[in-house]
């Protein structure tokens, strides 16, 4: 497993990178499901969110882990 990245001479958490492709993945989700008016089946839509990206961040640790 790889904890830190070398982007050019910068090491770089490769958590950081995680979080920031993940929430890249629940925004575009987000837009989806609001264009798409899903949110009317969530009970509380902030908890939901955040759910998913809590998922959606496993999701990739899993796949990096998997792929590397």
């Amino acid at each position: 497993m790889r904890y830190v990245i070398d982007i050019y001479g910068v090491l770089v958490p490769a958590l950081l990178l995680w979080i920031i492709l993940a929430y890249v993945l629940s925004a575009l989700l987000r837009r989806m499901m609001q264009r798409f008016d899903l949110y009317r089946l969530v009970w509380h839509r902030a908890l939901f969110d955040f759910a998913v990206f809590v998922c959606l961040l496993g999701g990739v640790v899993y796949l990096s882990e998997y792929l590397s």
